[in-house]
């Protein structure tokens, strides 16, 4: 039996993934639960597993493709009908078959593939259309009509240098040709025939300027910036606070931990103190419903943080924050942060979030007007300490001083209640004793 295992939603809304890295190849056997391919979605990078056994008939699509949801990822024969025959194909025994007769016993239908202008698998059967990137339509043959199997880095790296593959020997599986093979050819050729160095010439006009797609998580950042900007009436207003007891704190607190290998920054703080001002001043933790005329309010205080990392902006969340020591936030913190950076945040890491903090300071800013992460209703934004001179008892001190910036979203939240609400974080933050009686937790 032929199973053809389509990219399911794996929630959130999913619409659409990129497939970063195949598991799988043609010939090959799985069992249920083995990963097929790795994809990357609007907010993860996750592993998709197979839901049956048997062996791989056919994969859809090239690395770097974009999938939409109920797009078939792998052709799988169940029962080894087919087996033989992938097998052989993925050893180059068999010529490689296009534009004939196949059958879809997994829906009942027989048809015929055609090849559409655009480079396209049509099936027959209308069930939808199954797009190849070119890399993977490029099947460069041996005079006797064998197919020349070839990773899709390699083809582009030969087209690029201008190699042809069929006169490469392959050093990977069943005889593949792999990108250390194309660059080890290259640098034969080049030692034997060097390239007389040319006059540097002019950049054309198309060498100027260099296009780069957009990867699932910057198109997710754009999308949600304009939906926060079209959704919500930001407001924003900026603040400092003098926490020279915090940083006195904080170092006696990291001498303690040491032995702990545990180490605070100021975010934890700042975390804490967030969470325990929400209680007071609920409606900076809601959401607005227009449609059902009514504001949310949500009970519970789970605290997004905005992560840099080398693809872009994530806000993994950290949970129920108001009920967790400040070792405990310290502790998530890394973690998430980790597994950010990492690409290996899932779902459930991402969902559900507050409120949300963006530390724009940790890599030198000081004051930002950050954007509300909607449908949240407020963003709160720290930036660098820095010691300045403040004015105590009379007296001109040097003073450390954090820069604070926040965003609300004006139709649910009033200046006044943003002024209360900064009011009660900031007191925490200069007399950190204030937290520690509300530690609680775990």
């Amino acid at each position: 039996m032929q199973y053809m295992f389509k990219f399911p939603d794996i929630g959130e809304g999913l619409e659409e993934g990129k497939i970063v890295q195949w598991y799988v190849d043609k010939g090959q056997t799985i069992s249920s639960g083995d990963p097929v391919v790795k994809m990357e979605t609007d907010k993860v990078v996750t592993d998709i597993p197979s839901p049956k056994s048997g062996v791989i008939v056919q994969r859809y699509g090239v690395e770097g493709d974009t999938v939409h949801v109920g797009s078939v990822l792998v052709e799988i024969d169940m029962e080894g009908v087919f087996a033989e025959e992938a097998v052989k194909e993925a050893r180059q025994e068999i010529p490689a078959k296009r534009d004939e007769p196949i059958e879809e016993k997994g829906f009942g239908v027989v048809g015929t593939m055609e090849v559409a202008g655009d480079g396209a698998y049509l099936p027959a059967s209308g069930e939808g259309l199954i797009v190849k990137a070119a890399a993977a339509q490029d099947q460069s043959r041996m005079p006797m009509g064998r197919k020349i199997l070839a990773t899709p880095v390699a083809r582009a790296m030969a087209k690029e240098l201008g190699v042809e593959i069929s006169q490469i020997k392959g050093s990977g599986p069943a005889g593949r040709v792999t990108k250390k093979d194309i660059e080890q050819y290259s640098s034969a050729k080049s030692y034997l025939n060097p390239v007389p160095e040319q006059p540097r010439a002019e950049l054309s006009a198309s060498d100027r300027i260099t296009y780069k797609p957009l990867s699932m998580i910057r198109k997710t950042i754009a999308r949600n910036m304009s939906r926060s900007k079209q959704n919500a009436v930001h407001m924003s207003v900026m603040d400092e606070v003098e926490i020279s007891e915090l940083v006195n704190a904080r170092m006696k607190l990291n001498k303690s931990l040491a032995e702990k290998g545990v180490k605070l920054s100021y975010l934890p703080f700042v975390i804490k103190a967030v969470a325990l001002a929400l209680k007071n001043h609920p409606d900076l933790n809601s959401e607005l419903d227009l449609e059902g005329e009514r504001i949310i309010y949500k009970n519970y205080y789970n605290i997004g943080i905005a992560v840099d990392t080398d693809d872009g902006l994530v806000v993994p969340v950290i949970r129920d924050a108001d009920k967790k020591s400040l070792v405990v936030i310290a502790a998530e913190l890394a973690e998430i942060s980790i597994k950010a950076r990492d690409r290996k945040l899932t779902t459930q890491d991402m969902k559900d979030g507050t409120f949300t903090i963006t530390s724009y300071g940790s890599i030198g800013g000081y004051f930002a007007v950050p954007v509300i992460n909607y449908p949240q209703v407020a963003i709160l934004g720290i930036g660098t300490v820095k010691q300045k001179p403040v004015v105590a008892d009379n007296e001109i001190k040097v003073g450390n001083v954090l820069p604070i910036s926040m965003s609300v979203d004006h139709r649910v939240i009033d200046g006044g209640e943003v002024a209360r609400f900064l009011n009660e974080v900031l007191s925490y933050l200069k007399e950190p004793l204030l937290l520690f009686v509300n530690l609680g937790g775990e």
